[in-house]
């Protein structure tokens, strides 16, 4: 896994078994620059959901304590 920061939201998003894909933002720059203005962010890690930008590492970090945030997230299947 990639910096620090992504492996920590991937870390968060396992914990809480969420359905996710991944997308590394290094091997595009256009992507990488056509996301920062699309999404108004900034940094990397984003989370997308139903392409809308639920935030960064730290805004999900804070959103995982809330209950129903957590549940409108897409559950693995194991």
């Amino acid at each position: 896994m990639g910096p620090r920061f992504s492996r920590t939201i991937v870390g968060l998003l396992d914990e809480n078994k969420v359905d996710y894909w991944t997308f590394d933002i290094l091997e595009d720059a256009e992507v990488r620059q056509g996301l920062k203005e699309y999404s108004e962010w900034p940094t990397y890690p984003q989370l997308y959901l139903d392409g809308e930008l639920l935030g960064g590492l730290d805004v999900i970090k804070e959103e995982l304590k809330n209950p129903s945030f957590v549940e409108k997230l897409p559950k693995r299947q194991d």
